[in-house]
């Protein structure tokens, strides 16, 4: 049985330092109003790193885009590019400023991977435990479209 609807947000970007800090804030508010705020932190250093590798290592046009999805008890993150080269973990020196991006994913997150998209380039993901209680959604309200559009009267100036 599935008590809580698969929840989900997407993003396009071009993954640009100034785009990477307007995501986290996304990521972060989207995260507060599923009621997952325990995943906040986790959730935005695993997405700044994938979208940091997307500017270092990505084609010219460093688009991309992030999809959130919470589905059950799993918060997956996902970061889609036009580069088709999968990332490569290295072993990076713990002092070291650069190269640990993805060796800190796999730190944070449950689990992680890569995958390609064909000639469309990768997926590369992360997810998260999500708390089981994690509050449900407010209704989706409801909007009507009236049946017929009242006339306008003409005789008012």
């Amino acid at each position: 049985m599935i008590t809580h609807p698969s929840r989900h947000c997407t993003v396009e970007l071009q993954a640009l330092p100034s785009r990477i800090r307007q995501v986290r804030r996304i990521v972060s508010a989207q995260l507060r109003y599923w009621h997952l705020d325990p995943l906040i932190d986790e959730a935005m250093l695993g997405v700044t790193e994938l979208l940091t590798n997307v500017h270092r290592h990505a084609g010219p046009d460093k688009m991309c885009t992030v999809e959130i999805e919470l589905l059950l008890d799993r918060l997956t993150v996902s970061v889609h590019d036009h580069d088709p080269h999968l990332p490569q973990p290295c072993e990076a020196d713990p002092l070291a400023t650069c190269g640990r991006g993805l060796a800190l994913v796999a730190a944070v997150s449950e689990s992680w991977g890569a995958r390609p998209q064909g000639e469309h380039g990768k997926v590369v993901w992360f997810t998260l435990p999500a708390p089981s209680a994690a509050m449900p959604l407010p209704p989706i309200p409801e909007y009507r479209v009236p049946d017929a559009i009242p006339e306008l009267d003409s005789s008012v100036d």
